[in-house]
């Protein structure tokens, strides 16, 4: 079996090993707050990240010359980056006071958001049976997170 190409390039083995381990962050999180400031948790949790990618980047021989990058890819890079930072910082205060299995659910209404967001300003087209998909997650995300 040629490993690189039935998985490495699938964006669905991809997807599914990131909502598993957004699972396993929202978990973790949640005991990791526990006695910590959530915004300084958030930072904690950034340099880990800054420091594993860098560590990948090196070990995988990926940097790029800065000067290889558009001036518009550092414009979107950085809207992203803030964008991120700020979904961290809230999502970190949320689990602070809230329950895990309750705050996650909540937080994946991202995925109502990115496709009505990808319809809206990059012309993308959903399907009926995406449509649908969108308001049962939609719904299923208020469901559990119902008191």
């Amino acid at each position: 079996m040629n490993w690189s190409s039935s998985w490495q390039y699938s964006w669905q083995f991809w997807a599914v090993l990131s909502a598993m381990f957004a699972a396993l962050t929202a978990i973790f999180a949640k005991v990791g707050i526990e006695n910590v400031n959530s915004d300084f948790a958030t930072l904690i949790r950034t340099v880990v990240i800054l420091v594993t990618l860098a560590m990948i980047l090196l070990a995988t021989g990926q940097f790029q010359s800065p000067g290889s990058i558009s001036a518009r890819t550092y414009l979107f890079l950085l809207l992203s980056g803030l964008a991120t930072g700020a979904s961290w910082i809230c999502y970190f205060r949320a689990l602070k006071i809230g329950e895990a299995a309750k705050v996650a659910p909540i937080d994946k209404l991202s995925v109502v958001l990115v496709a009505l967001f990808g319809v809206v300003f990059l012309g993308e087209r959903l399907s009926g049976p995406n449509w649908l998909g969108v308001a049962l997650i939609a719904a299923g995300a208020v469901l559990v997170a119902y008191r």
